[in-house]
């Protein structure tokens, strides 16, 4: 048995966008990644906020990606929505749905009947992203809302990682519906709560599961929340600046460039480094402020200011002293 960081789980529970792949395109090296994870036999599953697909229709996406993958092994918020809402509503209650034929399609199997419009009386409006929701049916939404209808939202996401940038996501359309109604959703179902990481553990059985995301706000503060080991990766929307200024809900165990941590050493990656110096870093606090002084790997730079942003040093605070740290910290937005 190798040392890696994953194998001492017996479940890794990836994320999709920005961890997986951005939009529709791969991220080199995670087909190759869950590949491996497969032949050490540990089992995967995947958790996504994105209620624009079918658990079944991500896992062929998943696959002609060449990352194999069963509908049973993904869980999503659009899935999640619609087995809450069949919980709380009689059978064949109307259902105004805010997003793509996905969850469309979800509240329809869960025995719910959807609707378009607020004079067709919904008892609820479920709200997922979809790339043509507008204007018409917000409106029809916000009716439904006034006179009464359960607002529940997949997620709030604010952004989707694209390999062009991060875009608007549902929680950006949620936005509309709260500036206009001036209040919040009565239920949030996706990350970070933490219900799609404690499903996908029951289900498969762990007793030790991993979750790897690359935003802190969802997916990280999810499995957090959920009391779970979790690894940020820094190929989706949350970055070094952000994980520096991460508050206690929010940090997770580890941190890696890559899905290719997962086969690192684990405290080549555990948060934070508290050495004060290592791998030819060197980290000196003096009150507010924390220097960041030498040369070598980046991930390492992060874990040892890890250690003085979490102690109380602001990041504005982080300064550098060498050229390869000025060079690293302007890099990171600093």
């Amino acid at each position: 048995m190798s040392d890696g960081l994953a194998d001492g789980y017996d479940l890794v529970i990836f994320d999709l966008d920005g961890v997986i792949y951005l939009i529709d395109k791969p991220i080199p090296g995670a087909a190759e990644a869950v590949g491996r994870l497969r032949a050490s036999g540990t089992s995967v599953a995947y958790a996504t906020n994105n209620a624009s697909r079918r658990a079944g229709d991500v896992a062929s996406l998943l696959t002609g990606m060449g990352v194999p993958a069963e509908p049973g092994e993904v869980l999503t918020s659009a899935g999640a929505a619609a087995a809450v809402l069949a919980r709380r509503l009689p059978a064949g209650a109307p259902v105004l749905v805010v997003g793509a034929d996905a969850l469309r399609a979800e509240v329809t199997d869960a025995g719910l009947t959807p609707v378009s419009t607020a004079e067709e009386k919904p008892e609820a409006v479920v709200q997922g992203f979809g790339p043509d929701v507008g204007w018409k049916v917000l409106t029809e939404a916000a009716l439904a809302v006034r006179a009464g209808a359960t607002w529940v939202a997949t997620n709030t996401d604010r952004t989707l990682p694209s390999p062009r940038g991060p875009l608007p996501g549902n929680g950006s359309l949620v936005a509309v519906l709260r500036t206009a109604l001036d209040r919040e959703p009565d239920l949030v179902v996706g990350k970070p709560q933490p219900g799609l990481f404690t499903t996908a553990a029951s289900v498969s059985g762990a007793e030790r599961p991993l979750a790897v995301g690359d935003r802190l706000d969802t997916d990280i503060q999810g499995a957090v929340g959920a009391g779970m080991d979790c690894v940020l990766v820094l190929t989706g929307v949350s970055g070094p600046a952000d994980l520096l200024a991460a508050p206690p809900e929010r940090r997770p165990t580890f941190v890696a460039d890559n899905l290719g941590g997962l086969f690192r050493a684990a405290d080549d990656a555990r948060l934070p480094l508290d050495a004060g110096s290592a791998g030819g870093w060197r980290v000196t606090v003096e009150g507010d402020r924390a220097r960041l002084d030498g040369s070598g790997d980046p991930i390492t730079a992060l874990r040892l200011l890890c250690s003085a942003t979490w102690n109380g040093v602001p990041v504005t605070g982080v300064e550098p002293v060498s050229p390869d740290a000025a060079a690293l910290l302007d890099s990171w937005g600093l």
